[in-house]
């Protein structure tokens, strides 16, 4: 009846505090719809009702209406200066939209007014984990158990926060790992303990995410971590009437892709859009695009599903649209990046499930059988490395298409002719601090290198890997300000006109970059690539092993130094190997080999 009532706006009360109180229990409810319209009518009503202005903002928030939310919330706040939780709401919908440093400002004022306001506290934890202030996001968590002992969502961050996005100078990688190890133990107690029937909320608000910058085998500590994600995932599920789904009977096959970068995104790029191409041919493919991000690549995805899914959803609806949709085999290029996607991975929605290495480290997730790799990018050991049963697809596991050309001039550098440009492409958080020594080492060989880094949001992360190595540079006496240089994030083009300026490509140590490294290679730049022990370190070592350039991949952090003088020194040489990056870059591209492999695998598993 409500429903139909407030669809017709004389139907609607004529009382503000009626309609707030309606459409407040509306909003509890997830009529969603029907409470912002009395909302609004509220505020119409009486426009200084900060608490209408509060409740709408919640209202918006929760139906993925951002922009109108944090209006909301902005007017609340205005309205009643001393609402403390229209403040947390003004912080909340910042930290979402990662704008971290204005989000603060917010949330510290919501704790002035209300100290133990717990979700303040938690909130102001997120974005200083955004920030890369892992000690204060982790006194932020702390106050926030304090202020609620059993705010599970807190103490799974607390854990979390023990990784830091970049490491400081005097941060020790070994002992925070050994810290994150503890507390990831004193998490599972907890969680056997308690009695909260939501705890699985608390599940991926944050993950560890930057354990795989680490070059350190991690398959025990993510066995533990996905044991934890998968028991209480379990347990919704259960309680949701979700039971596990049986195979089909013999069909076509039904495929599921789950993921939140179906757009033009790495993920994308290197993985998925090859397996929709493929698969949609010659099964019934249903894509579950969790993101909201949408463009030409989403309309490719969307053309050739049996079956699109996207838009703004909980993960409760998610889960129940996927479980309905009755796959056979679910894929997730995949999990580590996305909360709404660890959470769903962590179930039991199909009869049998993939991850693959869009995130390039093991789930250690129950709930996942296989992990879809690369015979390229492996190691001979490399199923030690994973909970899951390794498949290697052949050659890159994966069918590339060459970038399109766009064009640019790259910004924030203007270099010498003399000047050897030594492009250092990785996020902040891709540099370890035990190598940096490999980095002052090679400008100090190499007088005339300039090193440019790239400052990518939020530029904080940019500004710690600066201090750290301006540190490491001091102490080899070696002049920072003249070899080193951070330039703004620049667009596709504009990086590939600085990749053909460039003399050489530094690739990451223990955490190197693939996307970035074929663009290198497009662009006939010769790259530098020391081999990692797993899988995340071997992603540029890999495509120049593939095109028979396996004289630039190095096998220490010292046979790195030494190549990267050696090819900065000798122009020729470099010119040379353009030549041959040139005439066998093709081999990039297009790979049918991959594509029938995971045909095969398909028919295996689904049959």
């Amino acid at each position: 009846m409500l429903k139909w009532l407030f669809r017709r706006r004389d139907a609607l009360p004529d009382s503000a505090q009626a309609c707030f109180q309606i459409g407040t229990g509306l909003a509890q409810r997830g009529e969603l719809e029907q409470a912002i319209a009395l909302l609004r009518r509220a505020i119409e009503l009486e426009p200084g009702h900060a608490a209408a202005h509060h409740n709408l903002g919640s209202a918006c928030r929760d139906r993925g209406e951002r922009q109108a939310a944090l209006g909301a919330y902005r007017e609340a706040a205005r309205l009643a200066p001393k609402f403390a939780e229209a403040h947390y709401g003004i912080g909340l919908m910042l930290v979402e939209e990662r704008s971290y440093e204005e989000a603060l400002a917010s949330l510290r004022r919501a704790i002035e007014l209300s100290p133990r306001l717990a979700e303040a506290r938690f909130q102001a934890g997120n974005a200083h984990m955004g920030l890369g202030n892992w000690q204060a996001a982790l006194g932020e968590f702390k106050a926030a158990i304090a202020a609620q002992p059993d705010y599970a969502e807190a103490r799974w961050a607390r854990a979390m926060s023990h990784l830091p996005a970049v490491y400081g100078v005097g941060t020790d990688p070994a002992e925070r790992r050994r810290a994150f190890a503890a507390e990831l133990k004193a998490l599972g107690k907890w969680f056997a303990a308690t009695r909260r029937a939501d705890a699985y909320l608390a599940v991926a608000v944050h993950q560890p995410f930057y354990l795989a910058y680490q070059e350190e085998p991690n398959r025990e500590l993510l066995a533990q971590y996905g044991a934890l994600c998968a028991g209480q995932m379990g347990l919704w599920q259960s309680r949701a009437g979700l039971a596990p789904p049986a195979k089909r009977a013999r069909g076509k096959p039904r495929i599921g892709i789950v993921s939140a970068h179906i757009y033009e995104h790495s993920v994308w790029a290197a993985l998925a859009r090859g397996w929709v191409e493929r698969l949609a041919a010659r099964s019934e493919l249903h894509i579950f695009h969790l993101g909201t991000r949408a463009d030409a690549e989403t309309a490719f995805a969307r053309k050739r599903a049996s079956q699109f899914h996207a838009g703004a959803r909980p993960f409760d609806q998610w889960a129940r649209l996927i479980h309905a949709a009755g796959a056979d085999l679910l894929i997730y290029p995949e999990i580590g990046m996305d909360a709404t996607t660890a959470k769903l991975a962590s179930m039991r929605l199909a009869p049998v499930q993939a991850a693959s290495w869009g995130h390039p480290e093991t789930t250690g997730l129950p709930t996942i059988e296989y992990y879809l790799s690369a015979e390229a990018l492996e190691p001979a050991d490399a199923q030690a490395n994973y909970t899951e049963k390794l498949v290697a697809l052949p050659n890159l596991g994966c069918s590339l298409l060459p970038a399109r050309e766009q064009s640019g001039e790259f910004a924030g550098l203007e270099p010498s002719q003399e000047e050897l440009l030594l492009i250092c492409p990785g996020t902040a958080f891709k540099y370890a601090p035990q190598h940096d020594w490999v980095l002052a080492e090679i400008a100090k060989r190499l007088p005339s290198s300039r090193l440019v880094f790239f400052r990518s949001r939020p530029e904080t992360l940019a500004d710690k890997l600066r201090e750290r190595l301006r540190d490491s540079f001091r102490r080899a006496r070696v002049d920072f300000e003249r070899h080193v240089v951070f330039i703004p994030w620049q667009t596709p083009g504009a990086f590939r006109a600085l990749l053909r300026r460039a003399a050489l490509y530094l690739d990451t140590i223990g955490f190197s970059g693939f996307n970035s490294a074929v663009q290198a290679l497009e662009c006939g730049l010769p790259i530098v690539a020391r081999e990692g022990r797993f899988l995340r370190g071997r992603l540029a070592s890999g495509p120049l092993r593939h095109i028979g350039l396996a004289e630039l991949v190095a096998a220490s952090d010292e046979a790195y130094v030494e190549l990267a003088v050696a090819l900065a020194g000798d122009l020729e040489r470099r010119g040379e190997l353009r030549r041959r990056i040139e005439s066998g870059r093709e081999r990039l591209f297009r790979d049918p080999a991959p594509l029938d492999a995971l045909e095969r695998f398909v028919e295996t598993v689904v049959s």
